[in-house]
């Protein structure tokens, strides 16, 4: 059982579990899990060797509450103060591995389930960043069609629908195993005779919900087209054996997944675009925090504002959950 688990590890986890540390959790009962094979992977991708980055940043005011803390740097020096703070403060960091569900016991203690096992822990804090846009087939989709050609789950309510998932990833087997769970009639299409790219949990789930006959999967099928029939998508598939098939709705699964979609899957509550947040950035479901660029806005914020929040939410962790004491 761990203390704190959290989620991405960039400046904003980083700077969670460092509030951790220094507030007494012991570093066995902290873990980060991160999807890269790297921490701060948005940093090192998108930013040029020569690009300074800025301790005030689209006017967030450059200042420190917490125990990390940046002055303007390089990419070089930011990347090797984050180094230096995992090594520093013996942090765990789990990469290569993707958060995909989460659950919560009644005795409000959490399992996060990743696509290589589970762990148990008392708190959850995600610090995900706002980067990546969805994946976009070849072929053009209607606009008429925008409420129903959709790009993830959650942001239309899908219930008693024939839904088409597209895709044959991940989030192709967490879109139909969620659509089964509201009551929909649900199909996958996949252009590949088998699943590759999925990790053993999803594909396992996935098969038995073909088999309980939840879910109809058109492997080796290809999508040439989706028209407007009469408000409804129109499939044409590749295959003259499908032919042409109307649904209510199409979603994509291809890639790039928002993390708005990952956040209102797992439970959280939203206000329109935002999620609900409360005192100390604790989000609708108890014991389960937003970090860094989820608590900015859409724009996201600075590094020091992902260091700030990280400091924010421990003062409330530690205060009503862990019993520890943070300076």
């Amino acid at each position: 059982m761990y203390d704190l688990l959290v989620i991405g590890a960039g400046p904003a986890g980083i700077s969670m579990a460092v509030e951790a540390r220094h507030a007494g959790v012991d570093p066995s009962k902290i873990l980060l899990i991160e999807k890269t094979e790297e921490h701060s992977f948005s940093i090192k991708k998108y930013y040029p060797e020569s690009k300074l980055v800025s301790a005030n940043y689209k006017g967030f005011e450059a200042k420190c509450t917490g125990v990390m803390c940046i002055l303007d740097m390089t990419k070089h020096e930011t990347i090797s103060y984050l180094d230096k703070a995992i090594l520093d403060n013996q942090l765990i960091v789990h990469y290569g591995e993707t958060v995909w569900k989460l659950h919560q016991n009644e005795d409000k203690s959490f399992i996060v389930y990743t696509d290589k096992g589970e762990y148990h822990c008392k708190i959850v804090t995600i610090a995900i960043g706002i980067l990546g846009k969805p994946n976009k087939p070849e072929y053009k989709i209607p606009a008429t069609l925008r409420e129903k050609a959709l790009f993830d789950v959650t942001s239309v309510n899908i219930t008693n629908s024939k839904v088409l998932i597209i895709g044959g990833g991940d989030s192709a087997s967490e879109y139909c195993q969620y659509l089964v769970q509201n009551r929909n009639e649900v199909f996958l299409s996949y252009r590949k005779n088998e699943f590759t790219r999925m990790n053993e949990i999803n594909r396992e789930s996935l098969l038995e919900l073909e088999k309980e006959e939840k879910v109809k999967i058109l492997l080796g099928s290809g999508i040439v087209a989706v028209e407007d029939r009469d408000g409804k998508p129109c499939v044409k598939f590749q295959e003259e054996k499908l032919g042409e098939q109307i649904f209510d709705f199409v979603v994509y699964a291809l890639g790039g997944t928002t993390p708005n979609n990952f956040l209102k899957m797992i439970g959280i509550e939203f206000d329109g675009a935002e999620p609900i947040l409360r005192e100390h950035y604790e989000t609708s479901v108890q014991g389960l925090f937003l970090l860094g660029d989820l608590t900015a806005g859409s724009k996201g914020g600075s590094i020091i504002w992902a260091f700030n929040s990280a400091n924010t939410a421990m003062q409330k962790i530690c205060t009503d959950y862990l019993n520890c004491k943070i300076d």
